[in-house]
């Protein structure tokens, strides 16, 4: 797959940050769709059946993308899915990255980030992700 055939769906619920994100992914040559909520999230999940997921984990409420993230590997449609959850509250949330330690099965992304998150680190990211996918 051509990267400028992944499909990246952002779940976020800052428009202004979702605006700069997809025109970053855009100019990667991804396809990007939007939800500004975890209900409206779940329909476009369902709906847009993306390449890979863009989370923030401060929605609605505290933990609205944590909840959200493990909803969805909860559902075997999406299980295999490439999540990378940005988030502004790591210092209070006392998460580490997935995978160095318990943390991973807490939170069940595959990668998570400190927003803002500079433009070539996030196409590097998704880049990754996207190819982790598919091997």
């Amino acid at each position: 797959m051509h990267k400028g055939q992944a499909k990246v769906l952002i779940i976020d619920d800052d428009k202004d940050f979702v605006e700069a994100t997809r025109l970053v992914l855009a100019s990667g040559g991804y396809d990007v769709a939007w939800a500004g909520g975890t209900e409206e999230g779940m329909r476009r999940l369902e709906q847009e059946k993306p390449d890979l997921l863009i989370l923030d984990m401060m929605m609605e409420g505290k933990g609205a993308g944590f909840v959200l993230s493990r909803r969805i590997r909860k559902d075997a449609r999406f299980k295999s899915l490439p999540i990378l959850m940005l988030t502004g509250m790591r210092e209070q949330t006392g998460f580490s990255f997935p995978g160095k330690d318990k943390d991973s099965q807490f939170l069940p992304v595959d990668d998570f980030a400190e927003k803002p998150i500079k433009p070539q680190d996030l196409l590097a990211r998704v880049g990754k992700l996207l190819e982790k996918a598919r091997a």
